[in-house]
């Protein structure tokens, strides 16, 4: 009974050696080499070794299953089974354990099934497998890459996958040779196909709509942080407070001390111009050392901002300190998630759009975490985070190189129309904090901010509107300057700024407007972050760097929200924000950067046609929302411009088609209307057919009849003794004998139109 099961088993399909075994050397070699590159842009995109030990196992594994190709390979196949069941074994539970991005434990899953099954590849189809391995691979690189090597990598890999699809191909229709001598096409016919494949993708990669929650909710998240030690949520740790000679040696706590604690002895000994100032719980805003420039994060976003980190409530005459700071709260996340539901602060009648954003830390960061605007969900590695009364979000520890998290946030739209509506606030519980202005200052930013609103066309009684005003005008009054005087012991920042620079540095104008506004009664804070940062076209990230770090003011207005202004000369009234449909942003990206390289005459010309076409196109689609008649002209429209544009269409490839029989001899352009003409009626002319071997192909076909026969034998003598002998036939008979043809061809066609409507 057992010998009879062991035997039933040995003779089973699934045991039995493989049928169609795939002898080509080549193309196993192209899937190979396919596999490695897919398996090196993902440790170089995702940070990761798996390659190490990947690669030398799939070139054992792949060199196995050629040898053993036409063998049972029972043991092998229990065996890749058995490795099979252990690593979705070890996948579960570190995932159960959670310590590490779901994303990269799915990819190392691949991985270790992909080396598995290089043990096994026998059949064409086996290797179809890894193909397909190696394309989900290198897209996985592409998800994870934030830098332009992953382009090398893609280059590399489309090399390989064009011949090895069209040795694939050919092994598919019997045809394959283990020679290089089926790949010999013309090498410009390679470039161009290389070239059109990397072209379209490209452009899809460019026109690909990033529409809002597109991307599924298992957002891109570091490895778990253990983080050691009690949370201190009152506690900001900027680097950049900590001299280098101190730093590592218990001096770090001098990141957490108030300007009062120290004095105002030297700051710039105890500050390191690689990081911005203003990231902590007390800035001193007379610091004026340039930071030396260097990429800080990458940020991938479906819609470009300001990427928010600390706001500031009170004045303190140099500078800025968040009054509230001990009332920071702390969150905790399940510990099955990276996920925190972060309670909503405020309520805004204004329409919000979700913006997922995903962040890479690139070098040294403070605790403090970087986020759009109003974030609700957060995925991040540390199982505690804190939150200040003002929006701050800060982790238990400074933000190492590497880090990734994400935010879910939901963006007011600026609609103007309905701010500028927005009421002075007349019950300001709840916001003193955000209208106090130092005594001493308050008449004379009084009388400068009503003195400044004077000066517009009419009257600006509208909140929302003064604030624009001011922003503005400090913009035009006020100059960026690097060589103020040192700020005296009984000074006030904002009043030497006003009243005696006439200027200084950039925060230094976000200060003025913030106390300006407070004047006048429009509730309003310091808020410090990152500008949006140099868009990448060919990674779809933001590249931040710390000179990209600048204080702005965020102005408050009843029932709609806080909203950022921007006083700094060059910069816009406000950073970018959602005004308009974002869908297509990646696209209005690359325009940005492409005209950054143009001549301001050509970009205004191309500007203006893509504005002509964006007003034809809204006007088109607003027809649809006009009830049955916008539908039906809608439609009309739709259709009469398909007309005309494939009727331009034919039009010019009917020119095209006569351009090119006019540069063609005579005889040689009538024989090749005659093939057009006969193509056309499905009897096409094979490239390795003679003249005389396709006339007589023709003989027998019964679609033709002695008319036809006879003009298709007099035109093919004709070229013949015209290509081969050198004569020159008379023209006048040969167009009779296209014109029969055609004739012909005419009335068989009616014949066959009539029978089809007899029946």
């Amino acid at each position: 009974m057992f010998q009879s099961w062991l035997q039933l088993i040995a003779n089973s399909p699934i045991l039995a050696p493989a049928k169609n075994v795939e002898d080509s050397l080549l193309l196993r070699f192209g899937v190979l080499a396919m596999v490695i590159v897919g398996l090196v842009a993902t440790d170089v995109a995702a940070d990761t070794a798996n390659s190490i030990w990947a690669v030398p196992l799939s070139i054992a594994g792949f060199g196995w299953s050629w040898w053993a190709r036409r063998q049972k390979n029972i043991a092998a196949k229990l065996a890749i089974a058995i490795g099979m069941l252990m690593a979705l074994a070890i996948f579960l539970g570190r995932l159960t354990t959670l310590n590490q991005d779901s994303q990269i434990l799915l990819t190392e899953l691949l991985i270790q099934l992909q080396v598995l099954h290089s043990f096994d590849l026998p059949r064409r189809k086996d290797l179809g497998y890894s193909m397909v391995i190696a394309l989900i691979l290198i897209s996985v690189a592409a998800s994870f890459s934030q830098t332009m090597i992953f382009g090398l990598f893609l280059l590399i890999f489309l090399a390989i996958a064009l011949p090895v699809l069209v040795l694939d191909y050919r092994s598919r229709l019997g045809l394959l040779s283990p020679t290089l001598k089926l790949l010999r096409l013309p090498w410009r016919q390679w470039v161009g196909l290389f070239a059109l494949i990397l072209g379209l993708g490209m452009v899809v990669f460019l026109l690909l709509p990033r529409f809002p929650g597109y991307q599924i909710r298992t957002l891109p998240v570091s490895a778990d942080i253990q983080v050691e030690g009690e949370f201190d949520q009152t506690r900001v740790i900027n680097p950049g407070y900590v001299s280098g000679r101190s730093r590592g040696n218990g001096g770090e706590e001098l990141a957490n001390q108030t300007f009062a604690d120290r004095g105002s002895e030297l700051p710039s000994e105890t500050f390191d111009s690689n990081f911005y100032y203003g990231f902590n719980s007390e800035i001193d805003q007379t610091f004026g050392l340039p930071m030396v420039p260097r990429e800080l994060m990458r940020v991938r976003s479906q819609a470009p901002g300001f990427w928010r980190v600390l706001a500031f409530d009170q004045y303190t005459g140099r500078g800025w300190r968040i009054s509230r700071n001990d009332e920071a709260e702390v969150l905790r996340r399940s510990p099955w998630s990276f996920r925190y539901l972060l309670p909503q602060q405020q309520l805004s009648q204004l329409t919000t759009r979700e913006v997922i954003q995903t962040y890479t830390i690139v070098s040294e960061f403070s605790n403090l975490i970087p986020h759009l605007y109003e974030p609700r969900e957060l995925y991040f590695p540390t199982r505690e985070i804190a939150r200040d009364p003002d929006g701050g979000l800060r982790a238990p520890v400074p933000l190492p190189q590497g880090l990734t998290y994400s935010v879910i946030s939901q963006v007011p739209v600026r609609d103007r129309s309905l701010l500028r509506k927005a009421p002075k606030i007349n019950h300001p519980l709840g916001y003193q904090q955000y209208l106090e202005v130092p005594s001493h200052l308050k008449s004379r930013l009084l009388a400068l901010a009503k003195e400044l609103l004077a000066k517009a066309d009419r009257p600006i009684p509208e909140p929302y509107e003064q604030a624009l005003y001011l922003t503005q005008a400090l913009k035009q009054s006020y100059a960026l300057k690097t060589d103020i005087p040192e700020l005296g012991k009984d000074q006030d920042l904002v009043e030497a700024f006003l009243f005696e620079w006439r200027g200084g540095y950039p925060d230094h104008f976000s200060s003025a407007l913030t106390l300006l506004l407070r004047s006048i009664g429009i509730p309003s804070r310091l808020v410090t972050g990152l500008g949006t940062g140099e868009f990448n076209p060919f990674t779809g990230l933001y590249v931040v760097r710390n000179t990209d770090a600048y204080a702005l003011t965020e102005a408050y207005f009843p029932n709609l929200g806080w909203f950022l202004f921007d006083p700094i000369p060059g910069h816009d009234l406000y950073p970018a924000t959602l005004e308009v449909d974002q869908t297509f942003s990646v696209l209005q990206q690359f325009w940005q950067w492409v005209t950054g390289w143009l001549p301001t005459p050509v970009t205004g010309f191309l500007g203006a046609v893509f504005a002509t076409l964006e007003t034809a196109l809204r006007k088109f689609f607003d027809l649809f929302s006009q009830g049955l008649g916008g539908v039906v002209q809608g439609m009309l429209i739709l259709f009469a411009s398909i007309i005309v544009v494939w009727s331009l269409w034919y039009a010019l490839q009917t020119w095209q088609y006569r351009q090119r029989l006019q540069k063609l001899p005579p005889i040689a352009r009538l024989y090749v209307q005659m093939l057009d003409g006969l193509a056309q009626q499905g009897l096409p002319k094979r490239p390795n057919q003679t003249p005389w071997e396709y006339a007589r192909s023709l003989q027998t076909c019964n679609r033709l009849d002695a008319i036809s026969q006879r003009a298709i034998e007099t035109l093919t003598q004709a070229y013949v003794v015209w290509r081969y002998g050198g004569e020159q036939p008379p023209l006048a008979p040969l167009k009779r004998a296209l014109n029969q043809l055609r004739q012909q061809h005419w009335r068989s066609l009616q014949r066959t139109i009539a029978d089809f409507r007899r029946r």
